[in-house]
């Protein structure tokens, strides 16, 4: 680009229809490529930086700051008013988002915590559920930088979550070649949900540190905190939800004479068995009737649609801030990224948070398949998993956000080898407990309560 009068075209925030300029007062035209000027594209108060103010370098020659200095030099300069009205909307836009995923989650958390129990026949339900990570696995991947390349980050969000609704539908109709095909529809999305989710709200984290001046991971463990928190309630209105229907249908009593209830530490908890005998008479374990899950399903699936629509209408897009999220991965294919990955495993910080990161997905696959089968289901009824795991919910919310606050006194370490022993606490007493609700049920909400704690501390402390 020429400019003439030794001055140089500077950059601009868009935000929504607006342009907000530097604060330069200088009224000089700046042409283009096409020897149009800028004032024939309407553009009133163009940002204008004389080369004088550049430092220079040894060579003699002008320094020009780059795109991100100026941008953080806008933001630095904007007036109280637009200053307030821009953190505003990314903070807003934080809130949206959480509080879409709470939405979306609420439907895929309460159905998948029902799938050992209510698609338990010829392990239907485990094996969805297994599908859904393998898909994950390989979508994590290679999708991604694809979906934010075409599309952006806010309609790859729109996108992935649509890739969720076929399997609430299936649940109407669950069969091996109905449920297992959407489960693998679901993985291929939630690898790209997952991690476009990060790439935004780590994108408005920093143009948010830069209107403040506060670092970049002080905002962001407070993002994380918003959202985890917002995400984690799903699991409390999802499994209320589930409960409610199937309670009011059909409410579960225990019966101290019965046979399950005297019997229940040769078929429960630590000695379930699926398939067995003790297993195929336990009344606790009857389906629930059709009616009840096609009702449950279309909850659900109204849901998914809300949240979709909340993205849609209620997210901006990063390009609002001169971001748009996919300056990387305009670069990096998806099979780079895959030999990037494996050289990262010779980093040894990194080898050291495998480990963590393989327990957090087997004891949270534990927890949605197992422990609601084996310990709730079995022993207390399928109407009962939903109660229980709201004190999950309840839990993990709270712990969320409470705990990025926490760690800047605590420590990362510290806060993590407590959640640490807390889950060593909790399957030491899975191994030892009868699962008896006549005994008294405090203990189900007990365990349920500290696993929301523990899992809250690694997504949270992880994520930043």
């Amino acid at each position: 680009m020429s400019v003439p009068n030794d001055t140089t075209c500077g950059a601009t925030v868009q935000s929504g229809n607006s342009i907000l300029p530097h604060n330069n007062k200088s009224n000089f035209i700046c042409e283009t490529d096409e020897g149009k000027t800028e004032e024939d594209l309407n553009m009133k108060s163009p940002d204008i930086l004389q080369e004088s103010q550049f430092p220079k370098t040894h060579s003699g020659e002008n320094h020009k700051p780059t795109e991100n200095q100026n941008n953080t030099n806008i933001l630095q300069n904007l007036s109280g008013k637009n200053k307030w009205n821009k953190k505003f909307h990314l903070i807003l836009d934080v809130l949206m988002v959480s509080l879409a995923f709470m939405v979306h989650f609420t439907a895929f958390i309460g159905t998948s915590n029902l799938q050992s129990s209510v698609n338990a026949a010829e392990g239907l339900g485990t094996t969805s559920l297994m599908t859904i990570y393998v898909g994950m696995s390989v979508s994590s991947i290679f999708l991604p930088v694809v979906l934010i390349k075409w599309l952006g980050c806010k309609w790859t969000l729109v996108l992935t979550m649509v890739a969720y609704i076929p399997y609430i539908v299936a649940q109407v109709y669950a069969r091996f070649y109905t449920l297992i095909p959407a489960a693998f529809l679901v993985g291929m999305g939630a690898g790209p949900l997952w991690c476009v989710q990060g790439v935004y709200i780590n994108t408005v984290a920093e143009v948010y540190s830069e209107l403040v001046g506060l670092p970049t991971g002080t905002i962001l463990a407070r993002f994380f905190g918003i959202f985890f928190m917002l995400y984690q309630t799903s699991e409390i209105w999802g499994n209320l939800i589930s409960s409610v229907v199937f309670s009011a249908a059909k409410p579960v009593t225990v019966n101290e004479n019965s046979t399950t209830s005297i019997r229940v530490w040769e078929t429960c908890g630590y000695n379930f068995c699926p398939g067995s005998q003790e297993t195929e008479i336990n009344p606790n374990l009857e389906r629930p009737p059709e009616e009840d899950i096609f009702t449950i399903a279309g909850i659900y699936l109204a849901c998914m649609v809300l949240a979709c629509l909340m993205i849609t209408f209620g997210v901006n897009p990063l390009k609002r801030y001169n971001k748009d999220g996919s300056s990387s991965s305009a670069r990096v294919s998806g099979s780079q990224l895959l030999v990037v990955t494996i050289k990262l495993l010779g980093n040894f910080k990194l080898l050291l948070l495998i480990p963590l990161t393989l327990w957090m997905g087997i004891e949270q696959v534990f927890r949605g398949a197992d422990y609601t089968a084996a310990y709730i289901s079995c022993a207390w009824g399928i109407s009962n998993i939903g109660y229980v795991l709201v004190c999950y919910g309840v839990t993990n919310s709270i712990a969320s956000l409470v705990t990025g606050y926490l760690v800047k006194y605590t420590g990362r370490l510290l806060m993590v080898l407590s959640a640490m022993l807390i889950q060593i606490g909790i399957t030491t007493i899975l191994y030892v407990w009868t699962p008896d609700p006549v005994g008294g049920s405090a203990m189900f909400f007990v365990i349920s309560g500290l696993w929301g704690v523990t899992d809250a501390v690694w997504l949270v402390q992880i994520s930043v």
